[in-house]
C-alpha cells in the first residue's frame, strides 16, 4: 500500500517528532538532534514545506524544507532536511515519494534550487550533485549537494537556518 503524501497539520507534530527521532536513532554521522531541528524550524515559522507520509492513518515519514542563505546574495534557495522514515519501513520507497513531492512543490513555487547534506549515491537519483561553487563549512564537499532549478548556479557559502543548531 502506497502512503498518502500530504502537508503537515498541527496535530502531526508529536508523530513527526517520534518518526524523526526513530529514523536517526542508529544513524552514523549525526548528533541525533533532527527532531529538535524540525521543532525549531516550525516554531520559527521557517518550515517552507513540511510533508508527511501517512499509511493506514499513521505518520510514517516526514520531510522538511527551509530557506537557506548564500553569501553571494542569491535568493530562492532551500535546504532539504531532515527527511525521515520509520526504521521498519525504510527501503520501501517512502523516502523517495517524499523527496519527489517536496522537489515538485519547490519547482511549483519557482525556487532557484535546493541543497542538502546526505549520501551522494542516494541523492544523485534525484539529480543532486556536489557543486564546487557552493560550500557548507565543516562538511565534506561530496556530502553537500545541490539541485539547480533556475538558470544560474550561485557561488558562495551556504548557511542553513539557525534552527539547525537546536539541541533539544
Amino acid at each position: 500500500m502506497n502512503p498518502v503524501i500530504r502537508q503537515e497539520s498541527p496535530s502531526d507534530a508529536a508523530a513527526i517528532h517520534a518518526v524523526t527521532a526513530a529514523a536517526f536513532l542508529h544513524a552514523p554521522h549525526t548528533a541525533h538532534t533532527e527532531q529538535f531541528i524540525v521543532e525549531a524550524l516550525r516554531k520559527a515559522g521557517a518550515l517552507t514545506i513540511s510533508l508527511v507520509a501517512e499509511q493506514g492513518g499513521e505518520v510514517v515519514g516526514h520531510v522538511a524544507l527551509s530557506p537557506v542563505s548564500i553569501s553571494d546574495g542569491s535568493t530562492g534557495w532551500f535546504g532539504l532536511g531532515p527527511i525521515s522514515v520509520k526504521p521498519e519501513l525504510q527501503g520501501k520507497r517512502i523516502g523517495s515519494l517524499l523527496m519527489q513531492a517536496a522537489l515538485r512543490l519547490l519547482r511549483e513555487r519557482s525556487a532557484a534550487g535546493c541543497v542538502l547534506v546526505g549520501n551522494p549515491s542516494y541523492y544523485s537519483h534525484f539529480g543532486f550533485k556536489s557543486e564546487p561553487s557552493l560550500v557548507l563549512p565543516d562538511v565534506p564537499p561530496e556530502y553537500f549537494q545541490a539541485l539547480l532549478f533556475g538558470s544560474s548556479l550561485p557561488r558562495g557559502v551556504v548557511t542553513f537556518h539557525v534552527a539547525f543548531s537546536a539541541r533539544g
